[in-house]
């Protein structure tokens, strides 16, 4: 039997040599070309990649197919950002586009990501079509291929544009007057060469750690989180910078770190990215955030008297109210975000100029903003966990998400919200929300409580819930 190619939240990623082979990469790409087909023509797809190992070999035999297909490729030759590719799908009205990238996953991984004529990534009732077109492939498909030793493919340079609209959107005049410096780790990945350069171009002092292709991201996964920075910061006690802005794999995801070494996590950087917004662009029609990021975006919505949207996890859902123009910004506690105006995709190259220009403007340090903040609205303190499952646990822990639990640790239980897995608010505010990973034994939990005390309490109920 032929792998079952399933889309997740952000397309279908799997092992490099086990699952994701150039026999199944044929299988993806021919449902991907008989959904397209199916969309007004003319029809043209944007075949890119990030820096991953065989990314070009990859991107040749995606051309092929589509080419064999009726199906015009449009190469872009060098690796891209995320939402680049998102941008030019925009721009050049392509049909869509198609993505090699596992994004933060370990060096191991690919995958494809696809994105529909929006820019947007594919709604589940596109990726549903997809992977049926797949299975109506049979097993051991004949898939048509152009076979041209060297075909006369269609290319398209895509970083300039892009950048373009960044410095539209972006204060960078403010960020280079401020005078600070600025440390860019792009871990190996496809933003090499993107917030640098705009930022350099504008006047300002970077300086880049990990600025090469490795196919291996170092040894680990290319996630601009806490435990991975230590060369960035590095790098900021060598300089005297006062601030690191990161990006993942395909430049999707942020990381930050605020003057004095301290990780800002990311759903801190969301809120005050909010408030910043509205600060100092004036808009006021709306905020969207996943149902596991954090309350405090809630509690400004409200301060800001503004509309607020939860979506279910998956960025794709936030995309559709920035096409709808619903939302200032929307983002989600994995490191995603996208504002007014801009692709509906996830961003993690205008968040870190965001923060800059934020930093810059206000003058003062992202943890004193924050402070400010919490003075605004009161105190918000988001943990997220993964707890690994063995089959026995797994079976009775998926039996206890069909019920609507009443209390957790002895706290009452006044909400049970199930837009997405099974979130749990109690008589306080404080919340937990359970997913269950599609692909490993694994339930993230997401835990909220307004202090820090009451955080680890909550953290140690959310735990006990799921183990015992």
């Amino acid at each position: 039997m032929p792998t079952p190619i399933k889309f997740g939240t952000s397309g279908w990623r799997s092992i490099v040599a086990d699952e994701f082979t150039i026999a199944n990469i044929r299988r993806a790409v021919a449902g991907i070309a008989t959904y397209v087909k199916t969309q007004p023509e003319p029809h043209r797809v944007l075949v890119g990649r990030d820096p991953r190992f065989l990314g070009e070999s990859f991107v040749d035999e995606a051309a092929r197919i589509l080419g064999a297909a009726g199906i015009t490729p449009v190469i872009i030759p060098d690796a891209a950002a995320t939402p680049a590719i998102a941008y030019a799908v925009r721009q050049l009205k392509t049909s869509g586009a198609i993505n090699f990238t596992a994004s933060h996953n370990p060096p191991q991984y690919n995958g494809i990501k696809f994105s529909t004529h929006d820019g947007a990534p594919a709604l589940p009732d596109v990726t549903r079509q997809i992977e049926a077109a797949i299975i109506a492939l049979g097993d051991n498909p004949q898939i048509p291929r152009l076979n041209d030793p060297e075909p006369n493919f269609e290319t398209v340079q895509i970083k300039d544009d892009y950048l373009k609209r960044l410095a539209e959107l972006v204060d960078l005049k403010a960020i280079a007057a401020s005078g600070i410096r600025i440390v860019f780790d792009p871990f190996w990945g496809a933003a090499r060469g993107y917030s640098c350069h705009i930022l350099r171009q504008a006047g300002v002092t970077v300086d880049v750690v990990h600025d090469y292709r490795d196919v291996l991201f170092g040894g680990h996964a290319p996630e601009p989180d806490d435990h991975l920075l230590g060369d960035a910061r590095a790098k900021m006690k060598e300089t005297g910078a006062g601030l690191i802005i990161a990006t993942d794999g395909d430049a999707d995801r942020f990381g930050i770190v605020d003057a004095d070494g301290t990780f800002i996590q990311p759903n801190y950087v969301i809120a005050l990215l909010f408030d910043y917004l509205v600060e100092t662009r004036g808009w006021k029609n709306g905020v969207a955030k996943s149902v596991a990021t954090t309350n405090l975006i809630n509690a400004l919505a409200e301060y800001h008297n503004v509309p607020l949207y939860e979506t279910p996890v998956g960025f794709k859902y936030i995309g559709e109210l920035i096409i709808e123009d619903k939302i200032a910004i929307g983002g989600e506690e994995s490191a995603g975000l996208t504002i007014r105006g801009h692709v509906p995709e996830k961003d993690g190259v205008i968040a870190g100029l965001l923060v800059a220009e934020m930093v810059a403007k206000r003058g003062k340090s992202i943890g004193q903003q924050l402070q400010e903040l919490f003075g605004k609205v009161g105190s918000f303190y988001p943990v997220r966990e993964n707890f690994h499952l063995t089959p026995d646990i797994k079976a009775k822990f998926t039996e206890k998400l069909k019920v609507d639990p009443t209390e957790l640790g002895g706290r009452k239980v006044t909400q049970i919200v199930r837009t997405d897995g099974l979130k749990l608010i109690l008589d306080d505010g404080s919340w937990v929300c359970y997913r269950l990973s599609g692909t490993e034994p694994v339930v993230r939990a997401y835990t909220e409580a307004r202090n820090q005390a009451e955080m680890a309490a909550l953290s140690a109920a959310a735990k006990n819930f799921v183990l015992s």
